[in-house]
């Protein structure tokens, strides 16, 4: 068996804010969807989402789940509002 030359981090126990952030946006932006239309704010979800993955990775903070579950969410807004868009599109061409 061979061993990793890299020494594991052990994590800190420190949970990652921009992970918190980006459920949080990600939570405003699902219930915009049919109550306030602020959908939009999925795309700051993702965005947090994949730099707090970046983050908790190199600061071995923990939140992993929060910024996965923030991009499930925001990912599955956007493909929502993809066929919600092309689904409008032979209405308009008549």
């Amino acid at each position: 068996m061979s061993s990793s030359s890299v020494p594991a981090r052990a994590k800190t126990g420190r949970l990652n804010k921009l992970a918190v952030a980006a459920i949080v946006l990600a939570a405003v932006a699902a219930s915009g969807l049919w109550v306030f239309g602020v959908a939009i704010l999925a795309v700051f979800a993702v965005g947090a989402g994949h730099v707090s993955l970046n983050q908790i990775q190199s600061r071995a903070e923990r939140g992993r789940g929060l910024a996965v579950a923030a991009l499930v969410i925001g990912y599955a807004i956007a493909t929502l509002a993809l066929f919600t868009s092309l689904s409008f599109i032979p209405g308009a061409i008549r």
